[in-house]
């Protein structure tokens, strides 16, 4: 590329990631593929199916598995303290139900990082998924482990949470890598300005055992909204093609209802369509041909 690489930051957000999960479909079937990705939680959970070529794979699975109490729920919490069942929903379903095309992941060209947070020093882990194996769904699961809904992962020598306590938005981290120009796929709109934790009362006492995590949790609110000021600084200095969700998507990060999910991702998809030549011309302007990276 003719100004450097073009990369993709991905938001977390949950269930608010069918947004995103629709954005990068219209891509994938436009054959828009860019040069490097990080995705922090549902971000990166949702995000290695653009890496891996699987355009609806992401949105397939959750309805599929929306009401099955193996995948996520109550009962997994209280029996697992997770959520989502760790074995379940990050091993078994992209090994044997809906297949996660590694091939295709492991040749392609594009780094993909996921973002996770250390609960010992406090510190966001950023680390390169390349080969498709236990440890590569670990990461993953780490990147999306809620602190109160999720144990801690260990992997790779660090013991993690989800990235979003560390780095919500990691634009700042791909322009380190030399991402001079990114798309930001971000799961609030407009205006959106994150205020103190919900429950942070009930938090402290669970989270007891990591003072770090409540830590950042403080922290997080200004925190993400500086990122979002970072954001809007790259947009209007034309480094940046942000995607934010027209109107709010207000969809629980949890939800069970495949109604719901179909409604966010079909969002994502409208506004992709929307601003499809928008985003072609954004991308041109950094490449001396096409507007088409990895293809």
């Amino acid at each position: 590329m003719a100004n450097g690489k073009t990369g993709l930051v991905l938001e977390g957000g949950g269930m608010r990631g069918m947004y995103t999960c629709g954005i990068l479909d219209v891509l994938m079937e436009n054959h828009i593929y860019l040069d490097g990705m990080v995705g922090v939680s549902a971000g990166i959970a949702f995000g290695c199916n653009y890496k891996s070529r699987q355009a609806g794979r992401a949105l397939r699975y959750n309805v599929r598995f929306a009401h099955d109490k193996r995948y996520s729920g109550i009962g997994s919490l209280l029996k697992t303290g997770d959520y989502y069942n760790a074995w379940f929903a990050y091993h078994l379903v992209p090994t044997h139900y809906d297949v996660f095309d590694y091939n295709v992941f492991e040749d392609s060209p594009m780094e993909c990082y996921a973002v996770c947070f250390d609960v010992n020093t406090g510190e966001g882990v950023y680390q390169r998924l390349e080969h498709v194996n236990d440890d590569f769904f670990e990461w993953i699961r780490a990147s999306a482990s809620m602190p109160v809904v999720a144990q801690p992962v260990e992997v790779g020598g660090h013991l993690l949470l989800d990235g979003g306590l560390a780095d919500s938005i990691p634009l700042e981290f791909m322009m380190s890598k030399g991402y001079e120009r990114n798309v930001v796929i971000l799961t609030r709109e407009e205006g959106f300005r994150k205020t103190a934790e919900h429950g942070m009362w009930l938090m402290k006492p669970l989270l007891r055992k990591w003072p770090k995590v409540i830590e950042a949790l403080k922290k997080r609110p200004a925190h993400y909204n500086m990122q979002l000021q970072q954001v809007r600084e790259q947009e209007r200095k034309g480094n940046a093609f942000v995607f934010r969700p027209l109107t709010p998507l207000n969809v629980s990060r949890t939800t069970h209802d495949p109604k719901e999910m179909n409604r966010v991702y079909q969002q994502g998809r409208a506004e992709a369509l929307q601003r499809l030549d928008e985003l072609k011309q954004f991308l041109a302007k950094g490449n001396d041909e096409e507007p088409i990276a990895n293809e």
